[in-house]
């Protein structure tokens, strides 16, 4: 689906996108498929690195796992780059937005690996009082700005992202 789109190629952030979906009851990462060297681009061509597999996403698979927490509905994710326009689209189509600023992430949390995903989730979350469709931040030092769209599966996923892509201009 993504890789046929005509204008998913926007959305593709520097360090590449990844798509994953966990198992019901998922607990661990090796729980979650994902794409092994993510999702990519040359010029508008739109490639996956490899097939899915299970345990091939750590940073995306760990949120998903975190959302569950809250919504075990919510099993799949998608990460694409952060622009105040795709923002403002998510918004026009309904969904539900929240953020995090990781410039207020609390010094504990950002000096302890892997503390920042349980805490901008629970941010995002207690920020509008449920889990959103749309979880974004701006990025902080070394840290590039980043949208994840959440849904109950992968399929759902791409759909949204695939329509955010056709609307969306660089």
């Amino acid at each position: 689906m993504i890789t046929s789109s005509r204008g998913f190629y926007r959305l593709i952030p520097e360090v590449r996108t990844n798509i994953v979906m966990a198992k019901e009851n998922a607990k661990t990462v090796n729980d979650v498929a994902g794409i092994p060297g993510r999702i990519t681009v040359h010029k508008k061509d739109v490639f996956a690195c490899r097939e899915p597999e299970y345990g091939a996403s750590s940073h995306l698979a760990r949120l998903i796992l975190e959302i569950m927490k809250y919504d075990p509905t919510r099993r799949s994710g998608i990460n694409i780059r952060y622009d105040k326009a795709i923002i403002e689209s998510c918004e026009r189509m309904g969904l539900k937005v929240s953020y995090y600023d990781r410039r207020k992430e609390p010094r504990e949390i950002k000096e302890k690996e892997g503390a920042t995903i349980p805490w901008g989730v629970k941010v995002a979350i207690n920020r509008i009082g449920r889990v959103p469709d749309v979880i974004y931040h701006k990025g902080d030092w070394g840290k590039e700005p980043m949208i994840v769209l959440l849904a109950a599966d992968a399929v759902e996923a791409a759909r949204i992202a695939i329509k955010i892509g056709d609307e969306y201009e660089v």
